[in-house]
């Protein structure tokens, strides 16, 4: 018998339907040892060793994989095919040479939980990856001496309770940079104007939008300039003055990677990327998708093939390129022998069996994104008949003032790829009629609206990973975890699916740039991603790497230990009396954040210590009831719902914001 052990049950239950009685499939249940959370657990004098220690809630799964080893005759680790997945193969191998079991112990790396794949694996098996380990070993000892030296100087700095962390800090840094830029940007006010019109005795009409006021850019900032501009075109003769017609191929969107699923899932299904990545683990364990944990873009020949025989077969051949589409991988990182993310089988679409033992849509709904993406990608290009049309608007007078105006659209005449990944049903379409240069056209009114710029958008899921992403920070492991771990800690808060930093958030950033700029630089955050990348690829030594940079860390933590003044958290004021000094000492309530949210205190703690439970509302009497108000609560699970502040006399509640609910009906 020959054992194979992997991560999870469910990965395992897979496995074991298509291989034969010859082998035996167990699961290690994630890390076997890791650094103890009690300790630092890194022996800095002695050149940055890690004191790795056995889970000690692993025990009886240890015992039982010593059990199975030691009947085994052959013993293939095969955990995950990242740094991760190394670092448990490789303390497996460990606890069995820890307790004498020498069996023929090979590694084996498969991209998707497939009878073909895992066969190729056992036919190609190798030793445990060292480069890779040490660069798992690296990011666990960086990530910790950051992490435990910094967060003691948060208690003695800001407030006890707090933490630090190489990325996760990064991350809240960007959401706390992005809201100052909100707060200090002014608006500017500008206008669009454009004229409706029509081709003579034509009642469908379309709108030509101004771009040029003689030769220059047309750029109104007030309602005076506008009004004069809307005179003169109300004035004026239009006549078109250009038609330029081009055909304009698009081509399909690439296969997904880690960070563009759940970039996607966000922006269509509202997702966290933890659940996103949820979901994916669960399609990947039963062998439905490759691995989701990657940034490469590169496919497998065998995957191509099959999907252009299956666009040729479902949509025509018309719809197979000549050639197989090849995408190049934008991360410097990405390891080519992984591959993005694709079905295993593009056969198997979102009404196939295989999908109906999945507990619920959710699932489903992701594997057909990811479906279409793939099969999308290996698609003809869609194309298009674009025309656009240039007006002048002149008045009768030589030499007076003349406006450009300009019109483009597009028609649709070969969907191509689009076949199965449509637009989303609010794309605007322009058609425009058929003009000649010269044509005179009916002035039907003349338009004008105010408008002013907006500040750059707050953060959500999507555009916090992109951002990530594209600084080189982490890696597509680590976008998750960040994600929800400065929410946990109440570095920042979601609402609405936008980011908001808190004020403890915004102070512990303030502090770490203050104190320590070059750790949580971009660039350097990204540097140091990129020496573990080399030391995964052999080019680094990591112990070398970790003293370069934790010699002067260390000096600047001392420095600042000792020098660096208390930071003040800010506070947000209620305009109420504090009810146990208020009268007396003029306390005021104000909301702070703790380590399990806002809660609502005396602005003279610890003086005083009256506090109460913070219940945030959002303006709305319920819509059930109309008598309790409409308030925010959180699941155990930390998910926000809605619901009346008179529960359970009313029992009301919501996963929508009725208030946004309204004003969108509205």
């Amino acid at each position: 018998m020959n054992l194979i052990i992997v991560e999870s049950p469910t990965k395992a239950k897979t496995l074991s339907r298509f291989l034969g009685k010859d082998y035996s499939v167990t699961a290690t249940m994630g890390h076997v040892k890791d650094l103890p959370k009690s300790k630092l657990s890194v022996d800095i004098e002695h050149n940055f060793e890690p004191d790795y220690q056995v889970v000690e809630r692993q025990a009886k799964t240890i015992k039982d994989l010593l059990t199975e080893a030691k009947k085994a005759k052959v013993i293939y680790l095969a955990t995950d095919p990242d740094r991760e997945g190394e670092a448990i193969s490789s303390h497996v191998a460990e606890i069995f040479d820890e307790n004498k079991i020498k069996k023929d112990t090979k590694r084996i790396v498969f991209h998707e939980i497939t009878k073909s794949a895992v066969e190729e694996a056992i036919g190609h098996p190798r030793s445990v990856d060292k480069n890779l380990v040490d660069a798992q070993i690296a990011r666990r000892v960086l990530d910790r001496l950051v992490g435990y030296k910094l967060s003691p100087l948060l208690w003695k700095k800001v407030r006890r309770g707090l933490s630090a962390g190489r990325v996760q800090s990064v991350a809240v840094r960007l959401i706390v940079e992005r809201e100052k830029e909100i707060e200090a940007f002014k608006p500017v006010e500008y206008w669009e104007i454009g004229s409706e019109v029509s081709k003579k005795g034509d009642k469908a009409t379309f709108v030509v939008s101004l771009v040029k006021i003689n030769d220059k850019k047309a750029e109104i900032h007030n309602e005076k300039e506008a009004k004069d501009v809307v005179s003169g075109l109300e004035k004026s003769e239009h006549k078109v003055s250009d038609v330029r017609k081009k055909e304009v191929r698009k081509h399909p969107y690439a296969p997904f990677t880690t960070s563009t699923m759940t970039q996607a899932a966000a922006r269509l299904f509202g997702w966290s990327a933890k659940k996103t990545m949820t979901m994916a683990q669960i399609l990947y364990e039963n062998g439905l998708i490759t691995y989701h944990r990657t940034d490469s873009l590169n496919l497998s020949a065998s995957a191509i093939d099959s999907t252009r025989v299956f666009i040729a077969e479902q949509f025509g051949p018309n719809y197979s390129p000549e050639k197989p589409r090849l995408y190049k991988t934008k991360s410097k990182s990405a390891q080519e022998a992984h591959e993005a993310i694709r079905p295993t089988d593009v056969f198997v679409k979102k009404e196939h069996s295989k999908l109906e033992k999945l507990d619920g849509n959710d699932t489903k709904k992701l594997y057909e994104l990811v479906w279409r993406r793939f099969v999308a990608c290996q698609m003809m290009p869609s194309v298009y008949d674009q025309t656009t049309i240039e007006v002048k608007a002149s008045g009768p007078v030589l030499h007076a003032t003349y406006y450009i105006l300009r019109a483009s659209g597009q028609v649709m005449k070969f969907d191509g790829w689009r076949k199965v990944l449509p637009k989303s049903g609010d794309e605007e379409v322009i058609n425009l009629p058929e003009v000649t240069i010269d044509e005179s056209l009916s002035l039907i009114k003349v338009h004008s609206e105010q408008k002013f710029t907006q500040p750059p958008a707050r953060f959500n899921e999507a555009s916090i990973i992109k951002t990530l992403e594209a600084l080189g920070i982490g890696r597509p492991s680590t976008y998750a975890p960040t994600i929800s771990t400065i929410q946990i800690r109440n570095y920042v808060e979601k609402k609405e699916g936008k980011f908001f930093a808190t004020p403890v958030g915004v102070a512990v950033t303030e502090f770490l740039v203050k104190n320590f700029a070059d750790t949580f630089e971009y660039d350097f955050t990204a540097q140091m991603e990129d020496n573990l990348d080399k030391v995964a690829e052999g080019k680094l030594k990591w112990k070398d790497d970790l003293k370069k940079f934790y010699e002067p860390f260390s000096k600047r933590l001392a420095d600042v230990e000792k020098n660096a003044e208390r930071v003040k958290i800010e506070t947000e004021k209620l305009n109420l009396p504090c009810p146990e000094c208020g009268v007396e000492h003029k306390g005021e309530l104000v909301i702070r954040v703790g380590r399990f949210g806002k809660f609502i205190s005396c602005s003279r703690f610890p003086d005083c210590k009256y506090t109460d439970k913070y219940v945030e509302k959002i303006d709305m009497e319920c819509p059930k009831c109309g008598e309790g108000e409409v308030i925010v609560k959180k699941t155990g699970k930390g998910r926000v719902f809605y619901g009346c502040s008179r529960y359970p006399e009313c029992d009301w509640a919501s996963w929508k914001n009725p208030k946004k609910e309204v004003a969108t009906a509205a």
